[in-house]
């Protein structure tokens, strides 16, 4: 399996059209989505069997979305640690 991290700038960002997106981007090919702060608006990671399944989400999650201003993908190479352990307080 790729792991890919895609970066999302939303075109729109009034409520209803950040609440739209985050309804699109909550699809079973999503693994995880994040609301964020910077340059993106999301960040998603994805896990695709091949870079042409890859391409297809491509076409239909943010190609094919109005809203979508632009995208920027990030391709894993290894991965050297992964965690959900909180830190403790």
């Amino acid at each position: 399996m790729i792991t890919i991290f895609v970066e999302v700038r939303a075109d729109k960002t009034h409520a209803a059209d950040l609440e739209a997106l985050k309804a699109r981007f909550s699809g079973p090919e999503i693994q995880q989505c994040y609301y964020v702060t910077g340059e993106a608006d999301f960040m998603l990671v994805l896990l695709v069997p091949s870079m042409r399944r890859f391409q297809a989400i491509c076409d239909a999650l943010f190609h094919e979305n109005p809203n979508v201003k632009w995208f920027r993908t990030l391709v894993a190479l290894d991965r050297v640690k992964t965690s959900q352990e909180a830190l403790p307080a």
